[in-house]
């Protein structure tokens, strides 16, 4: 993980966007169940009812199958990735494909038929939610010590609450839309303190660690993504009553220069022994 490794940037931060948007809404759906977002208005324009319009899964669907298609380029033979699944017993690798093309069978399904009750909200984001975990388990190896913890959850957590209230704000009504504020709003205070005290934390710890938090902290991109992508969105939140259109793209930015940090600066523990492979 040396690299930027582009496919699994987009891979992990458009997976977990998904994952967002479907968990998102299974909550936007538990607050209208007593009929508080009935009458309210979605996609501007559109006249969809929410929560949860056709257009939403959709879209949480195009969005995990782009990030699905990526994932293939980072194998030497895409054509043989159905045996990524060989080793389920022991791989969290396998575990992540299995649970993430379940994430995406049940999305489709939303999609296809338009009409996601309880339960298929509910199981998409529980889905999302074990996919999200095994995420956070397969990219927390232990020859990288500064992410051999549980750093890469809260990191990817982070970015599916980030991304899911940003996009799902396109979708919402009215009624939703101040509870999608204070999810984005949250978060990014959250993702401010975590990005700044983390690197501080591995400055404090092995070799390895301090290596790791000297490469995030000269990166370009970690300082792009803090500005750009949580402390501008965040000055913007606190000042703004509800979420603007423009904000998920900006955060998506944001996330994408943060995870190329995560792949390409995070150092593995054979850099100190002078990379002998």
């Amino acid at each position: 993980m040396q690299n930027i490794e582009l496919p699994l940037v987009l891979f992990t931060v458009l997976s977990q966007a998904a994952v967002g948007m479907a968990l998102l809404l299974a909550v936007r759906s538990c607050g209208c169940a007593g009929g508080a977002c009935a009458t309210t208005p979605t996609i501007a324009g559109t006249g969809e009812n929410a929560p949860g319009s056709r257009t939403e899964w959709l879209t949480a669907t195009i969005v995990m199958g782009v990030a699905l298609l990526a994932s293939l380029f980072h194998l030497g033979h895409p054509e043989g990735a159905v045996r990524t699944m060989a080793h389920l017993e022991k791989a969290w690798l396998s575990r992540e494909i299995l649970a993430f093309g379940a994430f995406a069978a049940l999305l489709a399904v939303a999609a296809l038929t338009g009409k996601a009750g309880a339960g298929l909200r509910a199981a998409a984001a529980l889905v999302g939610l074990v996919a999200l975990y095994t995420s956070g388990m397969t990219y927390a190896p232990p020859a990288m010590p500064a992410v051999h913890n549980a750093a890469p959850l809260g990191f990817f957590l982070l970015s599916a609450l980030l991304l899911g209230a940003s996009f799902g704000s396109w979708f919402a009504g009215e009624g939703s839309q101040p509870m999608l504020r204070a999810v984005l709003l949250g978060s990014l205070a959250a993702a401010l303190a975590v990005y700044v005290i983390v690197p501080c934390v591995w400055a404090s710890g092995g070799t390895v660690m301090q290596m790791t938090a000297r490469a995030w902290l000269a990166s370009p991109l970690y300082w792009a993504r803090l500005v750009l992508g949580i402390i501008v969105p965040l000055v913007v939140m606190i000042r703004s009553p509800r979420i603007p259109r423009w904000m998920g793209p900006l955060v998506l930015l944001g996330e994408l220069a943060g995870r190329a940090v995560f792949f390409g600066a995070t150092v593995h523990a054979a850099m100190n022994l002078g990379a002998p492979y």
